[in-house]
């Protein structure tokens, strides 16, 4: 946690969000060279909402605006948090992590339709005796479509709260 507050505080905050590290009274300038720093050590987020935080939100890797912040912060984030709710940034990254995962799963079953129906379409599996016919092929094709929507759709199930 990297705060312009006076120690006192931010040692409370940081011990009520159980938060190791804290840095205070860190003037504007500082949060962007702290940032860069420790990036250094493994991937930062930041969040913000004043003008002061704007340098901060553009050195992290990932840069959280909340939506009550100046017009600069919003534009200096990577993602806006509409509410001022802290925890819904972690309710981002879990939501980030499921949506890469489901379109991993579409990519693979798009790649297997085209390495496996589209040659057999063409017949490279006629001396072997499989052919399949382009009906055949057209149908497989808006089955994976279907597959690819339904894979994506069950993204709303998704449980961000625990």
């Amino acid at each position: 946690m990297i705060t312009g507050d006076a120690e006192a505080v931010a040692k409370t905050v940081a011990g009520d969000l159980q938060i190791d590290r804290y840095y205070a009274r860190v003037l504007p300038q500082g949060k962007a060279a702290l940032i860069h720093r420790l990036k250094a050590e493994k991937p930062t987020a930041f969040v913000g909402e004043g003008i002061n935080d704007a340098p901060a939100l553009t050195e992290s890797d990932l840069g959280l605006a909340i939506r009550a912040g100046t017009n600069v912060v919003i534009e200096s984030a990577n993602l806006i948090l509409v509410k001022s709710d802290p925890l819904d940034a972690t309710y981002a990254l879990k939501l980030a992590k499921a949506t890469y995962s489901k379109m991993a799963h579409n990519l693979l079953w798009a790649a297997g339709y085209n390495v496996v129906a589209i040659p057999l379409a063409a017949g490279v599996g006629y001396p072997f005796g499989i052919l399949l016919t382009p009906a055949i092929a057209a149908i497989l094709m808006s089955v994976s479509t279907v597959v690819v929507s339904f894979n994506a759709m069950s993204l709303r199930g998704i449980r961000l709260h625990d």
